[in-house]
């Protein structure tokens, strides 16, 4: 069944009534509505929530999505975050504790290894488990509508009436896009999506496999000219991630929602490959969380225009490449929350003030990408083999410490302001169960 076949899941918030106390949110900026329940979004709404607001979450998908590559957290700024939110013993709790990455020749002969001390994260989890975690810390607070998308948004001097593929139309004082590089929030609100998106000339693809190679919190990867073909073990082993990423500078556009065309394009890009490609391929047309697109970046001028803001890769995606775009998307949920309770619902002060905090922030984080597509997927064999002379000898040179240190700098250039108080004082007007 398509996306457009499914029925909407909807969840009503019990309403509950309370008497003010003290100074809450402007009352026409109370209601947002945020497209996307991937990561940022979720994230948002559980700030939102503590601060007195009420979130609603809209997703395309029948359910959330399941699968993805295994993302980073990285310093004290994204750790704090996740404290913050009372959710860190329990990503802690579903980390991959992934070892390092064995690089083999198409014999399966390992012959040079990325050190997983180097450049992965403090902490690394599936994208899948992390957006579970976060749906269950905002599921009973904040209401989940899936199977449906945002189709207009009709702005005026108090809010935004906002038109569904599928739904009613409704009313909500502020919208975000948390909705990724292919944003429709951004396409209704800034325009089409050209002249954000800026691809990499990469593609990727990433599903569920079994772990046939019988790995041990380990991967093993096969590299040859433009492409690169990638298995780790996941959830203890008792399964594995298969990655693909493949030069395609020219490739023409694809259906972002045509699985099969997107299959075709990764089996053309691997034929005759060799190592384990084809095995990897013949279980693809099986996996269930089966994801393809484009790497490209988002950068942007500004992340909001009247009552619509952007978050997360909707606004700066830093691409896969950097490994900051979770951390990120974490961060600028907890920014923009807090700068909306800041500003007393004030969007246009909390707006600005968000983007003034995040923008160099961000920028910095998306240099880490810088150079990384030629290392991941070299163009020629002399430099598939200068990849792997260099992953041979890093275990062994003086400055190994100094490049994890310096990617860890970049994740903590951020002073991230204790909302606290403000926000303690606004969710008393509504207390536990909402309003």
């Amino acid at each position: 069944m398509t996306n457009e076949q499914q029925p909407q899941h909807r969840r009503t918030i019990p309403t509950v009534q309370t008497t003010p106390t003290r100074k809450t949110p402007k009352t026409e900026n109370r209601t947002v509505l945020i497209s996307g329940a991937g990561i940022a979004g979720p994230a948002l709404a559980y700030w939102l929530r503590k601060y007195g607001f009420r979130p609603t979450i809209v997703e395309r998908a029948p359910a959330l999505r399941e699968g993805g590559y295994a993302v980073d957290f990285r310093g004290e700024a994204h750790l704090s975050v996740l404290e913050r939110m009372g959710i860190l013993a329990g990503v802690r709790a579903a980390q991959t504790h992934m070892g390092a990455m064995a690089y083999v020749n198409s014999a399966g002969r390992e012959v040079s290894r990325m050190p997983a001390d180097v450049f992965s994260g403090d902490l690394e989890i599936l994208r899948g488990d992390l957006g579970r975690i976060l749906h269950d810390a905002t599921k009973e607070r904040t209401e989940y509508v899936f199977g449906d998308s945002i189709a207009a948004l009709a702005e005026d001097a108090d809010g935004v009436t906002v038109s569904f593929e599928r739904g009613e139309p409704r009313r909500f004082d502020l919208v975000v896009g948390a909705d990724g590089v292919h944003s429709t929030v951004r396409s209704l609100a800034f325009g089409p999506e050209d002249a954000y998106v800026h691809p990499t000339g990469l593609y990727s693809a990433i599903f569920t496999t079994p772990n046939h190679l019988g790995l041990d919190h380990a991967g093993r990867a096969y590299l040859t000219p433009g492409r690169l073909v990638a298995v780790y073990s996941a959830r203890n082993n008792t399964e594995a991630k298969a990655v693909f990423y493949f030069a395609a500078p020219d490739a023409p556009g694809h259906d972002r929602h045509d699985r099969a065309e997107q299959q075709r394009i990764v089996s053309r890009a691997y034929a005759g490959n060799g190592w384990e490609t084809e095995r990897l391929l013949a279980a693809m047309p099986s996996a269930a969380d089966f994801w393809f697109d484009s790497i490209s970046a988002v950068r942007m001028d500004s992340w909001s225009r009247g009552r619509v803001a952007l978050l997360g890769d909707a606004a700066w995606c830093p691409t896969p490449l950097s490994g900051m775009g979770t951390g990120l998307a974490v961060v600028g949920a907890y920014v923009l929350a807090g700068e909306l309770a800041a500003a007393d619902g004030d969007h246009l002060v909390a707006f600005a003030r968000y983007q003034e905090v995040m923008d160099e922030y961000v920028r910095g984080c998306a240099k880490q990408a810088d150079g990384v597509a030629n290392w991941m997927v070299p163009g020629n064999r002399f430099m598939a083999w200068f990849v792997h002379q260099n992953y041979r000898l890093l275990p062994y040179v003086p400055w190994k410490g100094r490049i994890a240190a310096s990617i860890r700098r970049t994740a903590n250039a951020i002073d991230l302001a204790d909302y606290g108080p403000r926000g303690s004082a606004l969710a008393e007007r509504d207390g536990p169960g909402g309003r």
